[in-house]
């Protein structure tokens, strides 16, 4: 699966949360600065030739729907992302936010209860 570029990205947050539609139901749901509607749909049609997502000719019009779910390519993503600055650590990672101060010990603790849940 291929790394995204950040406007492809966005695109595909839009396709991920309308579900499937039209260029301009995703441009609707892009938080501003919104990009040219001919913009977002050649990033759209480069997201179909990575086949991210498919098309469907509806009269003169395409829609579109995504090939790929949300929770594969964030797997994908920070799978990659903890490889390549943590030494492969999921450790290293919560470490990393632990002495930025951008997690809190409450949130720690939320999170061993979730693993610990898991287990059971």
């Amino acid at each position: 699966m291929e790394k995204l570029s950040q406007q492809e990205e966005d695109a595909m947050q839009a396709v991920w949360q309308a579900g499937e539609g039209f260029i301009k139901d995703f441009l609707d749901l892009i938080l501003e600065p919104k990009p040219p509607y001919t913009t977002l749909a050649s990033t759209v049609k480069n997201l179909e030739r990575k086949a991210f997502v498919k098309s469907i000719k509806q009269g003169n019009s395409f829609k579109y729907l995504p090939v790929i779910k949300e929770e594969d390519y964030k797997k994908r993503f920070m799978k990659g992302f903890v490889s390549n600055y943590f030494q492969n650590s999921y450790k290293e990672l919560v470490t990393f936010f632990a002495k930025d101060k951008k997690i809190s010990a409450e949130e720690l603790k939320e999170i061993i209860n979730l693993i610990e849940n898991q287990k059971s």
